[in-house]
This record gives structure tokens, sequence and C-alpha cells, in this order.
């Protein structure tokens, strides 16, 4: 799979598939995004690889980073330095993003109410 930001400065390749996909409602990524939820897929580290650019990160907490490109701003990251072998990428990012689903909602107390989601996947109120 390949992905990039909006205006192409930044692009990757991931081999494999995420070891997890999810769509976040805390009010981090509400703010981040732009966006009322967030689409996010797990990866080992060594399962990404930055083909042009790389995104600027934002400390957004004292051990997260969330990347971005520095041109048009797109969200393009998220990781922990306290986990150092994962990166999170965003869904929305990659060149076919149908091609990852999430499977479950977190920090679903942070849902915004005129929202209505209707799909059979787990929920969670804050993360799992």
């Amino acid at each position: 799979m390949n992905g990039a930001c909006h205006c192409g400065a930044i692009r990757y390749e991931i081999t494999g598939a995420p070891f997890a996909a999810d769509f976040c409602h805390c009010r981090d990524c509400q703010k981040t995004t732009g966006a009322p939820v967030g689409a996010w897929m797990d990866f080992k580290a060594e399962q990404v690889r930055w083909l042009q650019g790389n995104p600027t990160e934002y400390a957004s907490s004292a051990t997260i980073r969330r990347g971005f490109c520095p041109q048009c701003g797109s969200t393009l990251s998220y990781r922990s330095t306290a986990h150092p072998q994962y990166l999170t990428l965003s869904i929305t990012s990659l060149d076919s993003p149908d091609a990852v689903r999430p499977t479950y909602h977190i920090y679903t107390d942070s849902q915004v109410k005129w929202l209505t989601i209707d799909d059979d996947c787990e929920r969670y109120p804050k993360g799992k």
C-alpha cells in the first residue's frame, strides 16, 4: 500500500497489513485532524518507509508526536515515544483508503453528539 499527503510532498510505502485500525473520537484527534473523528491504522515501524519527504512532528503531549506535511498541513501520523516500535498512520492518507477498514471506536466519551454512527464496531469510552 502507498499513501501521501494532499500536495504530494510526502509519500510513503507500507509492507504488510496493519495490526489494528480504529476510529478515534478524542479531542486531540478532533482538533489536529479538523474532523469529528480520526481514522487510524497501526503498523510496526519497520513496515513503513518514507519514499519522499518526512512528516514534521508536533508534540501534542509529553510522549505523543503527531506528524503532518509542513507544506499542505495534511495529518499523516501519530506515534508514542514510549512505544518506538510502532507507527500509526492516517487511513485517509492512503492512495486507496478503502483498503483498510477500522474495527473499533476509541474515546467515544468525546464523540460529537450530532454525529450518528451506525456500524457494528466495538466501542470504548476511553482507549482500548
